[in-house]
């Protein structure tokens, strides 16, 4: 399931502090520092319109970057942080760790369901509500999965699907220590409410019943 490792191309940057930031930015830059690995930090400047393509293309934090820096030796790294204008939602700073292959780390996950239409909850009118369509998971560096796939297609109305019932890569482990919830099968909205109100019905009716059993007692 490890994939092939995108290369994660930036320039030394000569400068740092806010200064040497802003310059970065005004020549169309985003800076960023490499930590990690044992190494000093290594301050580095990414083409703006190269990373925001990357950061569109979603997974961004959760992929094993090859770092290439002219006069430097490739590194694998993973970003830690990516920070963002507060107005437009553009990135201003990024900071990197460097990794080792056999290195683990924690990364969420995105969780594909296969198999929702056309189950049984499906035909009968249910609903899959996804409860987490991420699960962080302790992962090695060089085997950092695309997705989980959890199968939907034998889910009835009312079923749920834990973490424990999802086949996770090798060596992948949750970092919850508990078994949670990634979604459940429900009701249509319509059956649920016919079912709350009949269930309100049968309420009332006993409350009465009771009611009468009572009086009678009495006169008695």
């Amino acid at each position: 399931m490890a994939k092939e490792i995108p290369d994660l191309v930036a320039h030394a940057r000569t400068g740092t502090g806010k200064g040497a930031a802003r310059q970065a930015r005004r020549d169309g830059m985003v800076p960023g520092v490499v930590y990690g690995g044992g190494e000093d930090p290594l301050p580095i400047q990414i083409p703006f319109n190269d990373l925001l393509k990357k950061l569109k293309a979603g997974r961004f934090r959760a992929t094993l970057w090859n770092l290439k820096v002219e006069g430097q030796d490739d590194v694998r790294v993973i970003a830690r942080d990516v920070q963002r204008d507060v107005v437009k939602d553009l990135p201003t700073h990024l900071d990197l760790m460097r990794l080792r292959r056999t290195s683990k780390v924690n990364l969420f996950i995105p969780v594909t369901f296969e198999g929702v239409d056309g189950s049984p909850g499906d035909k009968k009118g249910g609903v899959l509500t996804v409860v987490r369509p991420e699960v962080e998971l302790r992962v090695t560096a060089g085997e950092i999965p695309e997705e989980i796939v959890v199968d939907c297609s034998g889910m009835e109305i009312g079923d749920t699907i834990t973490i424990s019932n999802v086949t996770l890569p090798s060596g992948a482990k949750p970092t919850i220590d508990r078994d949670f919830v990634i979604a459940n099968m429900q009701a249509p909205s319509g059956l649920a409410s016919q079912k709350d109100d009949d269930e309100d019905e049968e309420t009332v009716e006993t409350e009465v019943i009771n009611e009468k059993s009572d009086a009678e007692g009495e006169e008695e």
